[in-house]
């Protein structure tokens, strides 16, 4: 493999993919999570008779549970470098692409169910479960990449260290060998003194005579 072809793929991995595997741990974790609570749930295991183990009340619940997991882990661990200080600010417009992504899986369903009339449980679930979940999946990835935790963002860590190391770059004090450099351009340098001149009447290195 070439110096340069290498170095693209580094570029690849260190600026997408390694984001996509790490997005990817988190998302499938979440999937467990949501899965597993929401059955948890219907089966009464933390009480029965409550809104909380109907079919609804289980999903809002498992989802939501989700969404705040998917949260911190891409936060803390996938875009630790890129996480925003305002947080309440990052988690709005992180839950407004969560949503997106839900509606492009509903919209997939809708399609396939309504329009192309795929009624079956089976093509349920691949529209929603497979189609949906996969532009749903690429659609979040690419917002949070690039929008929520993007280079950009005035408010995000990445951005605020090179700001402030811009700072100290441009205000720090200059250093010793700054300060024992040569005269800047344009300056005159300091006369050199000339040697002393013979009195009159002494011919030079000949001593004056006595009177």
């Amino acid at each position: 493999m070439s110096p340069t072809a290498g170095s693209a793929l580094a570029k690849l991995w260190h600026g997408l993919l390694a984001y996509a595997v790490k997005f990817g741990v988190v998302g499938l974790i979440g999937l467990v999570i949501d899965v597993a609570l929401f059955n948890l749930l219907r089966l009464g295991v933390f009480g029965e008779g409550h809104w909380a183990q109907s079919a609804l009340g289980a999903k809002t619940i498992s989802t939501s549970v989700a969404i705040v997991f998917n949260w911190l882990g891409n936060r803390y661990w996938t875009f630790r470098r890129h996480r925003r200080r305002n947080y309440v600010r990052e988690f709005m417009e992180y839950l407004i692409v969560s949503l997106g992504g839900m509606l492009i899986a509903l919209a997939c369903l809708w399609v396939s169910h309504h329009w192309l009339g795929l009624t079956s449980i089976v093509a349920d679930n691949v529209a929603t479960n497979v189609v949906g979940l996969a532009l749903g999946t690429a659609f979040r990835f690419l917002l949070y990449r690039y929008w929520v935790y993007g280079h950009h963002r005035a408010d995000g860590l990445s951005n605020l260290d090179r700001v402030e190391e811009a700072q100290r770059a441009i205000f720090e004090e200059p250093d010793a060998t700054t300060d024992a450099a040569p005269d800047a351009v344009g300056e005159v340098p300091a006369a050199t003194p000339r040697p002393s001149q013979p009195s009159a009447g002494t011919t030079a290195g000949t001593p004056p005579r006595a009177s």
